[in-house]
């Protein structure tokens, strides 16, 4: 990207040492003002190499190719890097409308500040909704298979089956999975210092065994039955064979980009707020397609796509590719590594996610769309303590009860993830058009940033999200559950978000000033910029 594409708008006017809860007015046109509140945060805790890195390792990429390379294998064959493709283009285009509007209001409640300003209070706080509820849905997931590596990489170390076997056994199970959401949680509480630290380590990690992982399949294909020999026809879309298995793997491609988003909700923490989250984030989308490119192509050459084998699809290891290609093709030693590498990123995105989470319940709750106790951050570690406990507990209970009560819930629940991510994206990129429709014709680059690719990109999501809607409503898709008739992932789907406003009626009584639009106030930048 071009440098002068990170030329900044707006620059928001504050004393050395703000306190939380004041208004801070910017200029961004003569006259007008921006009415965003600072949060007590510790500023300038990170740079850009800390920022991409928090944005990567949210993502989580070993832990999301090991889960979904051979279910999209399944789903679009040989064409599996074109898909990568796919959905990297949406979340690309959406990132532009993040970059832009963190320019004009680097605010750590992104998405809810942002649509809030666009399209009102009541969208704006279901955007906040939708992300904060994905964000439980998903750090509970990333705690249970974090828990699962851990037992799995114990026992390939002791070489004990009944030390792997650990997992099985649900109290074990369920007492190591708390006892991460714990040490996650009281890393993240301790501030951007230390959530940096240890996060440049894991991330490292992860990379350096991919490339490893990379380096050695290559090497080794044409030595398996089931290898393919390389083909430009791989990142040919158009050669899916039907658009269900399209969008299909689409979902799934969408699914493994989500978390980018991450480096925009410590822009109050960042070196250059206004500037930094969005070189940051494309940085990690570059580093994230780069990756899943190469493991792809390299993973596809060394045992095909097929079901046969060691193939990608293989029902058998479909849902944990590494675990089955980690000793056929890094060797014994080697193949600990590739679990060293999941439990890894498994665990480093259990950590980093609690980062937009507790930034937005925040944010809420400083303009009042949530109670204000969240407002308090550490006097010393300068996090929003109580938000980073409240989600840690909220993710432990979560957890537990849906092991507790019944697995397959938990697995509807997972599958419903996707529901939410589309519909606060594409809320986002809306809300960008929207909010700069004052000035899309003053330059072709206005044009093209502000308002045709956030525009597309949320046109694309909104597409995704009606497409899982529809499936979603069929009983067969997840766990194969139903509710009268209609699919569990769909109830549970919908119903977290009927959920959602459920809870801002609530608010709405006991917060009628923001509801009403009197703390952050619907607007659109002049055509006219400031000197």
């Amino acid at each position: 990207m071009e440098t002068a594409a990170f030329n900044v708008l707006f620059m928001t006017q504050v004393d050395a040492r703000p306190q939380a809860g004041d208004t801070v007015r910017g200029v961004d046109a003569p006259g007008g003002t921006q009415a965003v509140r600072t949060k007590g945060l510790g500023g300038n805790s990170v740079g850009l190499l800390g920022s991409a890195v928090i944005g990567i390792s949210t993502v989580a990429p070993v832990y999301c190719l090991t889960s979904t390379l051979g279910s999209t294998a399944g789903e679009v064959g040989l064409q599996m890097p074109a898909i990568f493709l796919a959905g990297f283009l949406p979340m690309l285009l959406v990132a532009f409308a993040y970059r832009e509007l963190n320019k004009v209001m680097p605010d750590c409640g992104t998405s809810f500040t942002w649509t809030v300003k666009a399209f009102g209070p009541k969208i704006g706080w279901m955007c906040g909704w939708g992300l904060v509820i994905a964000t439980i849905i998903v750090l509970s997931n990333l705690a249970g298979v974090a828990t699962s590596y851990f037992w799995l990489l114990a026992g390939e170390i002791s070489g004990s089956e009944s030390v792997a076997a650990l997992d099985d056994n649900k109290a074990v199970h369920i007492l190591t999975c708390l006892t991460l959401i714990a040490v996650a949680t009281a890393i993240s509480y301790r501030g951007m210092t230390a959530t940096k630290g240890i996060q440049y380590a894991l991330v490292g990690l992860q990379l350096v065994v991919l490339v490893a992982f990379v380096a050695m399949a290559l090497s080794k294909a044409g030595d398996f039955e089931t290898s393919v020999s390389f083909s430009w026809s791989w990142m040919n879309p158009f050669a899916v064979q039907s658009f269900a298995a399209f969008t299909a793997g689409l979902s799934l491609s969408i699914f493994m980009y989500w978390g980018w988003d991450a480096c925009m909700a410590t822009n109050e923490e960042t070196t250059g707020s206004a500037k930094t989250p969005g070189r940051a984030a494309l940085i990690a989308m570059v580093v994230l397609v780069g990756s899943y490119l190469a493991t792809g192509i390299a993973a596809q050459m060394a045992v095909g796509s097929g079901e046969e084998g060691l193939g990608l699809s293989n029902p058998e290891t479909s849902d944990n590719v590494f675990a089955a290609l980690a000793g056929p093709v890094m060797g014994p030693t080697l193949g600990i590594l590739l679990f060293l590498a999941v439990l890894a990123s498994a665990a480093a995105s259990l950590q980093t996610t609690f980062i937009p989470v507790a930034r937005t319940v925040l944010a809420m709750s400083t303009y009042e769309a949530l109670p204000k106790s969240f407002t308090k951050v550490h006097p010393v570690f300068k996090t929003p303590g109580k938000a980073t406990i409240v989600a840690g507990v909220a993710t432990g209970v979560f957890y537990t009860v849906m092991t507790l009560v019944s697995e397959n819930v938990l697995v509807d629940t997972i599958y419903a993830l996707g529901l939410m991510i589309c519909f606060y994206y594409a809320l986002t990129a809306f809300a960008c058009v929207w909010y700069f429709r004052g000035e899309l014709f003053r330059s072709g680059r206005d044009f093209a940033y502000k308002g045709l690719m956030p525009l597309l990109g949320g046109l694309m999501l909104t597409g995704v999200f009606g497409k899982t809607l529809y499936d979603m409503w069929d009983p067969a898709y997840g766990s194969g559950s139903a509710v009268l008739g209609v699919g569990s992932v769909f109830v549970i789907g919908v119903g977290l978000l009927l959920l959602g406003v459920v809870i801002m009626l609530v608010m709405q009584r006991k917060s009628p000033a923001f509801f009403r639009g009197e703390i952050l106030t619907k607007e659109t930048p002049s055509l006219v910029m400031a000197d």
